[in-house]
């Protein structure tokens, strides 16, 4: 059986959560905007991760990998406008942004390990 990837795991419960926090937000607070771009970028972190994982170089590893780290940077950014525009809950919108620095952290020391 294969080792589980830490990382993978991670980045596609986020995404799950990320779709179930959408559809509040458009069905309970009719926010279509800000939505959208946490629904893109917040599962396109997992998505590229996936990539890397099936990378053909070392390089292309990094690079998918350095597209990840950008979009949780990203999700954060738009974690952190919905919380403190009061459109999503604060302690939801803070446990989110605690998973997203979570992945940030892991993407980034995985990426650091790579570069040596």
């Amino acid at each position: 059986m294969a080792k589980e990837n830490v990382i993978i795991t991670k980045t596609y419960s986020f995404a799950l959560e990320i779709i179930r926090i959408t559809r509040i937000l458009l069905s309970e607070q009719k926010e279509f905007v800000i939505s959208k771009q946490l629904l893109r970028c917040g599962t396109s972190i997992g998505a590229n991760a996936e990539e890397a994982t099936a990378a053909i170089s070392k390089k292309e590893f990094i690079m998918k990998l350095q597209i990840s780290y950008k979009e949780a940077r990203e999700t954060r950014y738009w974690l952190r406008l919905l919380r403190d525009s009061e459109i999503l809950d604060k302690s939801k919108a803070t446990y989110l942004i605690e998973k997203c620095e979570e992945i940030i952290r892991i993407i980034n020391a995985i990426l650091q390990s790579s570069k040596d």
